[in-house]
């Protein structure tokens, strides 16, 4: 049992350490909705279904899916990967 107890207060403790402060939750941007932050910290459009080609589009997925995105990696990692770069 001490040593459950034990586990727990370090698993407390680092949970406590590595939480976001208020500071760092401010330096976020907030993306409109249909939106999201990329790795570099940019908003960049969802991947969104379309009959033809929307405008800013780098990518077919492979659900049929257009993605916005500025990097190769993680491309269409939600939607099946690349079928194609625009």
């Amino acid at each position: 049992m001490k040593k459950i107890s034990a586990l727990v207060a370090v698993l407390f403790a680092l949970a406590m350490f590595l939480a976001p402060t208020n500071t760092a939750l401010a330096a976020l941007p907030s993306c409109k909705s249909g939106f999201y932050q990329n790795s570099a910290g940019r908003c960049v459009h969802s991947p969104m279904q379309s009959q033809s080609v929307p405008s800013g589009a780098t990518a077919i997925c492979r659900d049929g899916s257009y993605s916005f995105s500025q990097s190769h990696r993680g491309t269409c990692s939600y939607h099946g990967g690349v079928s194609r770069w625009l």
